[in-house]
């Protein structure tokens, strides 16, 4: 799948790196510059007619970070479906809670590093 960059996504996506929540800012701490396992991640990237919080387009991983909307039920059949239509395109999908980013950064490192493998 070709990342396609309309202007309307890359605008949009441009704002939410400059607005990044606190989860999204930890844990791009942490994989920037190719921090973990030598991977590059790309953050608040447009795939398809989404924008993924964060992606590795080498490995096909997309990581997203939930805070609690994301446990509203119209909101967690929306993360299914988009869910669905990544791993459809060949992605595979990680979800974390934001509380967890925050408080164990460490273990959240591991499933990402797990993953890349």
């Amino acid at each position: 799948m070709k990342i396609q960059l309309g202007s309307v996504a890359m605008n949009r996506a441009k704002q939410l790196r400059k607005d990044m929540t606190d989860a999204e800012r930890v844990l791009w701490r942490h994989l920037r510059s190719r921090q973990l396992a030598g991977h590059k991640f790309r953050r608040q990237q447009p795939l398809g007619r989404f924008i993924v919080d964060f992606v590795c387009v080498e490995k096909r991983l997309v990581l997203e970070l939930d805070g609690g909307q994301h446990a509203e039920s119209a909101q967690a059949a929306y993360d299914a479906g988009r869910s669905a239509w990544l791993e459809n395109a060949g992605f595979r999908v990680l979800r974390f809670w934001d509380h967890e980013v925050l408080k164990n950064i460490d273990a959240i490192k591991e499933a990402i590093a797990q993953a890349l493998v």
